[in-house]
């Protein structure tokens, strides 16, 4: 029955020839059987079977009745299944939220640990003393971890800024497989292959280590006696026909005829593989074929939208028995154009005497962002909200057109959230409509979710994530006045 999906009449098992008749059956007097499928989205799932005493007990009317008793559980149970997936969904919304506001106020706290170290190793009570450097920089190096978790939160919520960057492919591999031969099966062997005239890819780096690393773990499930993994990158020659659809949806679509400026990036395993209906479902949400408990089902379908965020695409090829080949495919990084700043050249850049108009709701926050601006020779206006930022600039407009003297503020620093008030897009929108000539910076614990969506969102405004240090604020001040 389930091999051929139809229904199976059993008129007396003393005659059945078709299958080895179970001997409890005999034992318990059963002499014919009526079994029809139990489908789920037309594919067989299970049987609905049930089975008589007495010799060609079931015909065509019975037959009609169990297939409708099927139907109907068939429909029960695709409606169960969609109801969990839907409670499985709020969850990790609710979820999603909750590290997301708490990865907000985190890297508030963070900006303010890491800001305060960074001035304290400045001071020269440390800086001349023997043994204080190296405890501001066991602290400096446990908040940078800290970040990168609350990093790793923004990402499961969804709440992550992709910051896309050169980023040098087989030094990454070889920092992964380091860290994969220590916590996967000893039983794995790990292989690189990274061509020689492998360019960079234009990505997130820590997204695209998270991609990796959950393919990675994909194929360790599917080799659960141990195998092979094999991380492969080289330049694409050729965009493959089936992933050039995807490339041209987002508007630079590649040349068949000339040379593709995408890596293709390969993870291969010698496991179990994927039957065809497998595969056709592997990026979806919430598909797994694990255990329950034992999957998300986000792996793959986190990593096809990183790849689709990033201006790629991902690939899957895979044979039962075999093993799959998942393929990545990431452009390279644009031209650097000439004379571009190097990370210590563009803290020269910011101008001494700047005038800035800093707008933070948290009062120590605010006292560490005014720090680093005062250490960069701005002037700075610091305000606890937008409302108080907006009558500055008002009075200062005020005492302008009435001859009285005054200097309007050149850039705004604002963070986004700024509590119960405006946020900072509505400020920076209002400041832009009225002062065209001030730059803005917007400043976020967040994401760039707050800023994807409104009118605000086509403006562009340069975001930099919290927590920062003079050096990124600096780079970010940079950024904004050379536009």
């Amino acid at each position: 029955m389930l091999t051929e999906g139809r229904p199976v009449i059993v008129e007396d098992y003393g005659r059945e020839t078709r299958f080895a008749v179970p001997a409890t059956y005999r034992r318990e007097g059963l002499v014919s059987a009526l079994s029809v499928p139990l489908s789920d989205r037309g594919r067989p799932v299970g049987a609905l079977a049930v089975r008589s005493r007495q010799a060609k007990r079931f015909g065509d009317a019975e037959l009609r009745f169990l297939e409708s008793v099927a139907n109907l559980l068939g429909t029960c149970l695709q409606r169960a299944q969609t109801e969990e997936a839907l409670h499985h969904s709020q969850r990790l919304e609710a979820v999603g939220q909750l590290t997301g506001g708490i990865a907000h106020d985190f890297n508030n706290l963070l900006t303010v640990i890491q800001g305060n170290l960074q001035v304290l190793a400045d001071l020269p009570a440390v800086t001349d003393d023997g043994f204080a450097p190296q405890l501001v920089a066991a602290a400096t190096r446990a908040s940078r971890r800290g970040a990168e978790l609350t990093g790793k939160l923004l990402a499961f919520s969804r709440r992550q800024m992709l910051q896309p960057a050169s980023v040098d492919v087989a030094a990454m591999m070889r920092s992964l497989a380091d860290m994969l031969r220590r916590t996967l099966d000893q039983r794995i062997r790990i292989r690189i292959e990274v061509a020689p005239d492998c360019p960079d890819v234009q990505a997130d780096p820590a997204q695209l280590e998270s991609a990796l690393l959950n393919i990675a773990i994909n194929a360790r499930d599917a080799m659960p006696e141990g195998g092979e993994l094999v991380f492969e990158a080289a330049p694409l020659g050729a965009v493959p026909p089936e992933l050039r659809r995807e490339l041209e949806e987002d508007g630079t679509p590649p040349d068949p005829d000339g040379p593709a400026r995408y890596v293709r990036i390969a993870v291969t395993d010698n496991g179990v593989g994927m039957p065809e209906d497998v595969k056709e479902r592997a990026f979806e949400p919430f598909f797994t074929t694990k255990q329950a408990g034992r999957g998300t089902g986000l792996g793959l379908s986190t990593v096809y939208g990183f790849a689709r965020q990033s201006r790629g695409a991902l690939a899957i090829d895979s044979t039962p028995g075999r093993g799959t080949t998942l393929t990545l495919i990431l452009p390279r990084p644009p031209d650097a154009p000439e004379g571009a700043l190097d990370g210590d050249a563009v803290v020269e850049t910011v101008p001494a005497g700047l005038r800035v108009l800093l707008v933070e709701d948290d009062a120590e926050v605010r006292a560490v962002a005014r720090r680093f601006l005062t250490d960069l020779r701005c002037r700075v206006v610091a305000c606890a909200s937008g409302e108080e930022a907006l009558r500055h600039l008002r009075e200062v407009a005020d005492r302008v057109e009435g001859g009285e003297g005054g200097e309007r503020p050149q850039l705004l620093v604002s963070d986004i959230a700024l509590g119960a008030g405006m946020r900072g897009t509505e400020l920076a929108g209002a400041v832009q409509q009225a002062w065209p000539d001030i730059a803005v910076l917007l400043v976020s614990g967040f994401s760039a979710e707050l800023l994807g969506s409104g009118p605000e969102a086509a403006l562009g405004w340069e975001l930099l994530p919290k927590p920062y240090d003079r050096t990124a604020l600096a780079r970010a001040i940079a950024k904004v006045l050379s536009r």
